[in-house]
This record gives structure tokens, C-alpha cells and sequence, in this order.
């Protein structure tokens, strides 16, 4: 029986033909060749854009917590998301949108800014460097090396852990959990029957529903509907406008761009930090790449991407770019899977979604109509995404699934990334050298576990 995708191309291969006028096009990004038609990518990057619109909510709502500029983290994110998307496009042509990650910010703003307490400068000072060192190993091909190297457990560990993360950031956000005033565990259950907390709970049903039917923009659909419904009975939500110009920074506030502390960055206090941004984004990114480009038909039987090396020094270039606009780190958007199941099958599709970033800048009034409470549903469905990563945990490999439990839990309980991994890497090292099973590790494992070892014995980490 054949696939209804494989059916899809077969009928667009046999019945439509580009128009002569568009050959240029067709020819560049190879549209005919790869099976698919302009108006197929056209509509599957509006579909993308649709699926991954929230980030310019989400993310300037993460960081304005942390005392960043919210409308110059506006124009960031649509900055950034443009460029990213449209540098796929036009250089990797594979149908990968890229933005501000939603599991980056979170560490940016949480983990660094209000953990460590670094001021925002400092943090896109380590953003920067993250860009600098995640660029540099995509380009030498030591990213595809530490891939081949390192445990899978811990990497699919380090996935859920964000995953469980991002629940935790968003059921705080809205009350939904709250620090724990008396004895016992550390947090309690919130008011339940409070606004934020019903709307959050009736949000994230609302997306099951939605993504489940398979409805083009659900995400967004629901973050408008629960902004809607803020709007009527939240006094504290207000309507200021639909449209306005860019805005570089607020009213006392100095503008973002170009603001990155590297100097500050450059601390055993932070450079741990960078670490864990560096290996998070390889883990995520070329995990997403490699899923979407496989899922739009441009991975070979040897398990190759097309313009893989394009593709994995794009996403990491846009966070170098981000740093310097003033966003969050930059990563390939799993979202973009939605495009391929539109039938997206070329860098086209990436392409119509960095145009429709690039308009969104001049719409920046509607960020500020989103309560958190309506973006919390959002979090809390990419947090529950990202735990599918455990799906991939081999279990006839015990240790190696253990660890990336390990990792995975202790993310959660230490609200640290990078805690997470080092004792993921660690116990994982310990025990195979406990169990005699040492031949199975290698020189990547091995370093990584003892570099972590040591930021977290000398102080340097926290």
C-alpha cells in the first residue's frame, strides 16, 4: 500500500508543470525535481509561519521577565526568525524554518539572567559566544563528530529534561504550582480555580484538540482565542493598537542591538553556561534538521542530509545573528514538520516563512495584548513534545538509558541545564567503568564528563 504523501508527489509529478515565467524558480530550488509545485511550498510555508507565530509572543514574554526591552525582543525574534528562515532557504534550500527557541529562551532568561543573575547584556554576551563556538563546529565538522561520539542516552535526555523544564516555567508562570511556604516538598498546587490557571488548562486541551484534527495554525489559534477572552474579563489586559513601526527600545531602556557583553561572558562563572547552550543546541537542532529533512524526503540511504552541512551552519550562524539583534539563541523549529506534512519539500517553504516574519515586525502592539496565560499553553505543549525524546532512549542499553534519565530528571529538580548533563555524563562514565563495560566509551564521553566534573568541583558552576 502506498504512503498518501508518496501519492501526493506522484500525482503533482504527473499533472502540473511549473509555469515558464516561474522556471527560474522551480529550477533553483529544484521544485519539479524534489516532486513539488510553488503553490505546494508557498502554502506549506504559510502553514510553518502559522505553527511557529507563538515564539513572537512567547519568547519576548520569557525575556521581559528577565529585564529585557519586550518590544526590542519583539523585533529580535521577527528578525531573526526572518533571517534564519530565509539563509535555509536561500543557502541550504531545505524546508527548515529557524527562530528563537523556545527551550533556549527559557534557559537565557531563567537560568542565566535570573539564576545566575547575570544582566541582560552579559547574557547575549553568552549567546554570542554560544553562536561563535556552535558556528565554529559546524563549520569544521567537529558537530558532526561529537553526534557520532557521545551517548544517545544523554542526548535524548537532555530533550525530555527541557521538555519537563518548560512545564515547570509555564505551570509557575500562571500559578498553576507555587513555592511551597510551609514544610514538606519544595512546591504545592496553586489556586486552581483561578483565572490564568483555567485558561492555561482550557488552552492546552483546546491544542491537543486542534493539533490532533491536524489544523493549520492551532497554536496560534488558541493563544488569539484565550488573548480574546483576557481581553473581555481581565481587567489588567488592555487593547493598544494593532499596528505600529519597529521599535529599537522602549522609553528608558538603551536599544538591544549590538548591546552583548562579551567581555562579561568571558567568565568561569558563565562559561559553563555557554557550554550547556552549545551542546542543548546541538542535540536539539540537529536532532529537528535531520527529523524534518528526513521527513521531506532529503536524507539518503546512508543516513546523509542534503546540504547537511549548509543546513546545520545556518541554524547555528542565526544565533550569532540573534545575539547581536538582541533575541535568544536561534535553532531549527520542529514545527517546521508541519510544513513537510503540507508537502513542503524544498527551501522555498523556508523562504515564504522568513518573508512573513520579516512583515510581522510592523504588528508589535499585539504582543502586548497577550497575557502569560495565554502563551502558557503553548510552553506546556512543546515541553510535552519534547518528552517523545525518551521514546528513543535504547533500554536493552541500561546504563546508557539510566544516564539519560538522570539528565533528564535532575534538568527539572535542579532548574538547570546544565546540572542535568553533567551528572548524566558523569554517572554514565562511573557506571561503565563499574560494570567493566569501559570499552564502550569513548573519548567525547569520556572529556565531556571530566571538563563538567571539573566547572562543577572548582566553583564555577552553580
Amino acid at each position: 500500500m502506498s504512503h498518501p504523501q508518496l501519492q501526493r508527489v506522484e500525482r503533482a509529478e504527473t499533472f502540473t508543470s511549473p509555469p515558464a515565467a516561474s522556471g527560474k524558480i522551480d529550477r533553483y530550488f529544484q521544485i519539479s525535481a524534489r516532486g513539488s509545485t510553488q503553490r505546494t511550498e508557498v502554502v506549506a510555508g504559510v502553514t510553518t509561519f502559522l505553527a511557529m507565530v507563538y515564539s513572537v509572543f512567547v519568547v519576548p514574554g520569557m525575556l521581559g521577565q528577565a529585564g529585557f526591552d519586550v518590544s526590542a525582543v519583539y523585533v529580535a525574534v521577527c528578525l531573526t526568525a526572518a533571517f534564519g528562515s530565509l539563509l535555509m532557504g536561500f543557502w541550504a534550500r531545505l524546508p527548515i524554518a529557524v527562530g528563537c527557541a523556545i527551550s533556549l529562551t527559557a534557559f537565557t532568561a531563567f537560568g542565566l539572567v535570573l539564576g545566575k543573575g547575570l544582566t541582560p547584556a552579559i547574557a547575549l554576551g553568552a549567546v554570542f559566544l554560544m553562536g561563535v563556538i556552535f558556528t565554529a563546529i559546524s563549520i569544521t565538522g567537529v558537530r558532526s563528530w561529537i553526534l557520532q561520539n557521545l551517548p544517545s542516552g544523554v542526548a535524548h535526555g537532555t530533550g525530555v529534561g527541557i521538555g519537563l523544564f518548560l512545564l515547570m516555567i509555564a505551570s509557575s508562570e500562571v500559578g498553576l504550582v507555587v513555592k511551597n511556604a510551609g514544610a514538606g516538598l519544595p512546591v504545592a498546587l496553586g489556586q486552581i480555580t483561578s483565572f490564568p490557571v483555567l485558561m492555561s488548562i482550557l488552552g492546552l486541551a483546546a491544542i491537543f484538540g486542534l493539533e490532533q484534527r491536524k489544523v493549520p495554525g492551532g497554536i496560534l489559534l488558541v493563544v488569539i482565542a484565550i488573548s480574546a477572552l483576557g481581553l473581555a474579563f481581565d481587567p489588567k489586559v488592555h487593547f493598544t493598537g494593532i499596528f505600529s513601526w519597529p521599535q529599537l527600545s522602549s522609553p528608558g531602556h538603551a536599544s538591544l542591538i549590538g548591546a552583548m557583553d562579551v567581555k562579561g561572558a568571558l567568565s568561569m562563572a558563565v562559561l559553563p553556561s555557554v557550554l550547556a547552550l552549545v551542546m542543548t543546541a546541538v542535540f536539539d537542532a540537529t536532532g529537528t534538521i535531520r527529523a524534518v529533512a528526513g521527513q521531506a524526503g532529503q536524507v539518503d540511504a546512508r543516513g546523509y542530509i542534503h546540504n547537511g552541512g549548509k543546513a546545520l551552519t545556518a541554524d547555528s550562524v542565526s544565533s550569532l545573528f540573534s545575539s547581536l539583534v538582541g533575541g535568544a539563541p536561534a535553532a531549527a523549529y520542529i514545527e517546521s514538520g508541519v510544513g513537510t506534512a503540507a508537502g513542503a519539500r524544498t527551501g522555498l517553504t523556508a523562504v515564504v516563512v522568513g518573508l512573513l516574519f520579516l512583515g510581522l515586525i510592523f504588528f508589535s502592539p499585539l504582543a502586548g495584548l497577550v497575557p502569560s496565560y495565554a502563551t502558557a499553553p503553548a510552553l506546556m505543549y512543546v515541553g510535552l513534545l519534547m518528552l517523545s525524546s525518551v521514546a528513543h532512549m535504547n533500554m536493552d542499553d541500561k546504563l546508557d538509558a539510566l544516564a539519560g534519565l538522570v539528565c533528564a530528571v535532575f534538568i527539572l529538580l535542579s532548574c538547570n541545564i546544565v546540572t542535568g548533563i553533567m551528572l548524566g555524563f558523569c554517572t554514565l562514565v562511573i557506571g561503565r567503568v563499574l560494570a567493566g563495560e569501559w570499552r564502550k566509551l569513548n573519548f567525547g564521553t569520556v572529556s565531556i564528563a571530566l571538563a563538567l566534573a571539573v566547572f562543577y568541583a572548582g566553583g564555577w558552576a552553580i
